[in-house]
């Protein structure tokens, strides 16, 4: 499960820097190498969302496991 938390994470930052490259200078890298909404550019967009919903998952998780002392 940790290289999965792991590969969900750098999608996630693969993700922001995306939404980040639209909202600053209206490019969307995505779209740009795969083509606008092409089925290559969906399964990237759902891989990311998917990896959003994974890791605020697995941070409730770790939040509501009892701490060692």
């Amino acid at each position: 499960m940790k290289y999965i938390t792991l590969l969900a994470f750098i999608l996630l930052i693969v993700g922001g820097l995306n939404w980040g490259l639209v909202g600053f200078f209206g490019f969307d890298l995505v779209a740009a190498l795969f083509g606008m909404m092409s089925p290559l550019s969906r399964v990237v967009y759902d891989l990311v969302g998917l990896s959003a919903i994974w890791v605020a998952f697995d941070l409730l998780k770790d939040q509501t496991k009892p701490m060692n002392r």
